[in-house]
């Protein structure tokens, strides 16, 4: 089965196209087109197309869409995305959505939390067997 498997790079790994480095601040809402890595901090809705790493240092106030997140930080808002890690050091204050979602010894959520399969192959397939049984 492993000849099957995708080759992907971890978001830790991959090449960042954004940096804001400690001591920044932004007040605003920020948008990006690829990777993103934050150690400063931002106050305003946060979305990034590919994948955003919160620095231990980073402090996001608001919501975030991405696809992919580590989170080493402090999020204080809501989260929509397909991948979370939460690592030791992070902290979220709100609500989460995700269909993947890792979270180290350490690391908090404190919020609703909201996960679902991706409306692909076997949720799609479930919905449709329930339709035709009911009707």
């Amino acid at each position: 089965m492993a000849m099957f498997k995708k080759n992907k790079v971890e978001l830790d790994q991959q090449a960042i196209s954004t940096f804001l480095s400690e001591g920044c601040v932004i007040d605003g809402n920020v948008k990006a087109p690829a990777f993103v890595r934050i150690e400063g901090q931002i106050t305003g809705d946060v979305t990034i197309d590919e994948g955003l790493i919160l620095g231990e240092k980073g402090l996001i106030t608001g919501n975030i869409v991405t696809k992919e997140m580590i989170v080493y930080g402090t999020v204080k808002g809501h989260i929509n995305c397909h991948s979370l890690d939460i690592r030791s050091t992070g902290k979220i204050t709100g609500d989460v959505k995700t269909q993947v979602l890792q979270v180290e010894t350490g690391g908090s959520h404190n919020g609703k939390l909201s996960m679902s399969a991706a409306e692909g192959s076997d949720t799609k397939r479930a919905k449709e067997k329930h339709e035709i049984a009911t009707a």
